[in-house]
């Protein structure tokens, strides 16, 4: 027994597996603090263009990537590379690992492992954009229609059956959400443990009757279709009394910025010290994307700022409706409008709104995951046959 208890401790041949690496946003949050829980691991990722001062999180490891790392405009273009991933995923030489963790949003997942290895999946969500959000995102991409369409679903079909075989070599998975959870099951009938990701709590104490006098609202986040920084736009262009702050970039930018109401400013990317001043003057953060799980939400309160946001998905998990935000139930301008309008009603606490980002803290994502990797790990040791051996 005692020799098991011993082969049943972590081992030193670790790998992690990640999507790529093309900046640091939450799933690379995520991933540094998986090293914190796995500092012996290897780190793969399709790809890996964080710039030098940016690299902290991982920790000094240098990344092993794929064929894709060297592809013409793969730092700028590398979505279009997604026809390829799939074989690039598989082309990593993981066969010197016992235990391999893949931290997927999209096809970490499906790395090729054996019967002697144990392969972990952190699962941020199945891809959206390939299964139940497949028409939202054509559309918001004007892929819906035509040749272009036809080509765009015919390689979303191809995507699908390929990670309809991802699932088979996963031993076990965790999700980052109830939600996932739910979407897991629904596209690979797997089920999973829910460790929420670790949002940076280390905001200093605001004065929220201060910061509530202010009709300034924050937007935070990258300003892509799904996000839905029009609608808040809109809702904002019908309340000139308030102002609303965007602070983010990306490929939505220039036409978000098209006609833009004189109370909406484009700020674009802030630094982190920026983003945090922003969040603690802020009177409310509004939110109206559907998220997976949604760290923005999280770190707003931590910074005792109040959220207004889509009462769907991770939001529902993160925000206590009244206690510390609002969330509105239809994604559209008109019901923003009055979500903004019920949270100039409620006196917010401070304390409440930090305690609650407390339950995402680091220090909780690292002893769920660790307790989960140590408790398969220990499983996995004791099913293989050897383990019966004298």
């Amino acid at each position: 027994m005692e020799q098991l208890r011993a082969a049943a401790s972590l081992p030193k041949r670790v790998a992690v597996v990640h999507d790529w690496l093309p900046e640091v946003g939450g799933a690379e949050r995520v991933l540094g603090e998986i090293l914190n829980v796995l500092p012996q691991a290897d780190v793969f990722s399709l790809l890996d263009f964080i710039p030098a001062s940016e690299r902290a999180f991982l920790q000094g490891k240098r990344i092993k990537t794929s064929f894709l790392q060297k592809m013409p405009g793969a730092r700028r273009f590398y979505r279009a590379y997604l026809p390829l991933m799939p074989l690039a995923v598989e082309s990593f030489d993981l066969s010197a690992y016992d235990l391999i963790l893949s931290s997927s949003y999209a096809v970490a997942k499906g790395l090729l492992s054996g019967p002697d290895q144990l392969h972990l999946c952190y699962c941020h969500s199945p891809m959206r954009y390939v299964w139940d959000l497949q028409e939202q995102y054509l559309r918001q991409t004007g892929l819906n229609e035509g040749l272009r369409g036809f080509m765009a679903r015919a390689l979303l079909h191809y995507i699908r059956l390929w990670d309809c075989r991802t699932p088979n070599g996963v031993d076990a998975f965790a999700a980052n959400s109830r939600f996932v959870s739910r979407r897991i099951w629904k596209v690979y009938r797997r089920k999973s443990r829910v460790i929420f990701p670790p949002v940076g709590l280390d905001f200093a104490p605001s004065a929220l009757a201060v910061t509530r006098a202010r009709a300034v609202y924050v937007s935070l986040g990258r300003l892509v279709p799904y996000k839905r920084v029009d609608l808040l736009i809109e809702a904002f262009r019908a309340m000139p009394e308030r102002t609303l702050h965007i602070i983010g970039d990306g490929p939505e930018r220039r036409r978000l910025a098209s006609g833009l109401p004189s109370n909406v400013r484009l700020l674009g990317r802030l630094s982190e010290a920026a983003v945090a001043e922003a969040l603690q003057a802020a009177r409310a953060l509004v939110f109206a994307a559907e998220e997976d799980f949604g760290i923005v939400p999280v770190e707003a309160q931590a910074a005792g700022t109040p959220v207004i946001a889509y009462g769907k998905g991770g939001a529902c998990e993160t925000v206590v409706h009244g206690v510390t935000g609002v969330l509105f139930r239809e994604q559209s301008a008109r019901a923003i409008v009055e979500a903004v309008e019920e949270a100039d009603q409620i006196a917010f606490d401070g304390e409440a709104l930090r305690g609650n980002a407390r339950r995402f803290s680091p220090e909780v994502f690292r002893s769920a995951l660790k307790l989960w990797v140590e408790e398969e790990w220990a499983s996995f040791v004791r099913s293989r046959p050897e383990a019966s051996c004298p």
